[in-house]
């Protein structure tokens, strides 16, 4: 866990770095904030329809070479997409090299994965939670540096995070170890490993099935949050790299503090099913507290008010790497990563056009947090659907348990 900890908290700092100057550096290419909303959905996209292409392909390599040789693959298109990002001069660039980057990147899924080969099913919600501390670590180091760097030059922060991933590259390389054993790889099968496939294999899991609908959901109102974030703070607050940063920097404050510190307290008095629960409505309040929020500063008090949203991932992925066989923990898992990036494929589109109807209305209206009243309307259905499908299941034994 300590290897695989420190290569995600690097990974995740370098995508941290670029998120609050991406809009900023798409909008040199453009002329109006319409213009900018459109490209930037058009650039996030590219890299979404790459990764739901590929994550299932490399998650099922990772099952038959093993985990380490394609997280350093990961690391190493990480890498030149931020690199071929920094020196692009064009939009076409831009959207190649992130779909190149995308093609190249399931370290997230990959990483889970490698969590599940060194942990016993009672630790899974656990480690998830501690894996997912290291991603708000870096969330939180990462938005601020590259808030400070972005004010400096909007390109410096895509060189610092592409000299990140190629240090990842190397302790990758050096120092993290193999976590599947020889005797537990699995045969790699093309018709396994498409997206569509990989898919329908999740829903034929045990005890999982509707879940589907709630990871697609959840991810959808998430994505679609973080793609509205930048834009809707600047036109509704008039935030800045800066800003943006430091807002982003508590979110990853939060995640760090309850997935890495309260998440084996909070497991030993509620089930992985009660947190998942308890995080879809928490997060379903959070997403219209936001969209209605009239301050800026009201935005870090709902993002601090949200502990238990921070719990919703570590606890589903619990409950569907328990379900999976330990010989497709890879291709399970990419499975997830395909899943989510379905609704990252649909975020670029809905996120912008959300905003794009309400752009031309006055700072401070209202009517611009409909990304998130949309957000809103996801995640209570999320929220239900998996209620109902608790409540039918109780006595399944994917519920994980906390580790003693």
């Amino acid at each position: 866990m300590g290897f695989i900890m420190v290569v995600v908290l690097i990974d995740m700092m370098s995508i941290g770095l670029i998120i609050p100057v991406l809009p900023a550096l798409v909008g040199t290419f453009t002329g109006s904030a319409a213009d900018q909303t459109f490209w930037y959905g058009a650039v996030t996209l590219s890299f979404a329809v790459a990764t739901f292409l590929s994550a299932p392909i490399l998650g099922g390599l990772s099952d038959l070479f093993g985990r380490r040789p394609i997280l350093l693959l990961g690391f190493c298109g990480l890498a030149l997409n931020f690199f071929a990002t920094a020196l692009a001069t064009a939009l076409w660039m831009l959207i190649a090299a992130r779909f190149v980057g995308g093609a190249m990147q399931a370290n997230a899924a990959v990483a889970q994965a490698y969590v599940a080969d060194v942990s016993a099913p009672v630790d899974r919600a656990r480690r998830f939670g501690l894996l997912g501390a290291m991603f708000g670590i870096g969330y939180t180091l990462g938005p601020v540096m590259g808030g400070v760097l972005g004010d400096i030059d909007l390109r410096l922060p895509f060189f610092v995070a592409g000299s990140l991933a190629l240090l990842n590259t190397l302790y990758g390389a050096f120092v993290l170890p193999e976590s599947l054993a020889a005797d537990k790889r699995q045969p790699f099968q093309w018709k396994r490993a498409n997206p569509v496939t990989a898919l329908k294999g999740l829903t034929q899991l045990r005890g999982v099935g509707p879940l589907v609908w709630v990871v697609g959901l959840a991810g959808l109102a998430q994505f679609t949050m973080h793609m509205s974030w930048v834009l809707y703070t600047t036109f509704k607050f008039g935030w800045g790299p800066a800003e943006n940063g430091w807002s982003l920097f508590t979110v990853g404050v939060m995640a760090a503090i309850v997935q890495g510190g309260l998440m084996k307290q909070l497991l030993k008095r509620f089930s992985a099913r009660r947190l998942a629960a308890l995080g879809l409505v928490s997060s379903t309040f959070c997403y219209l507290a936001w969209g209605l929020a009239t301050q800026g500063w009201m935005m870090i008090v709902i993002v601090v008010a949200n502990l238990f949203g921070f719990t919703t991932v570590a606890a589903l992925q619990s409950l569907i790497s328990n379900a999976a066989d330990e010989r497709e923990q890879g291709r399970t898992m990419g499975a997830v990563a395909s899943l989510n990036s379905v609704t990252g494929v649909l975020a670029p589109v809905i996120g912008p056009a959300l905003l794009l109807a309400v752009a031309g209305r006055p700072p401070g209206d209202a009517w611009l947090g409909l990304p998130f009243f949309f957000c809103a309307v996801l995640q209570g259905l999320a929220a239900f659907v998996a209620i109902r499908h608790f409540m039918r299941h109780r006595g399944s034994p994917t519920t994980a348990a906390a580790a003693p």
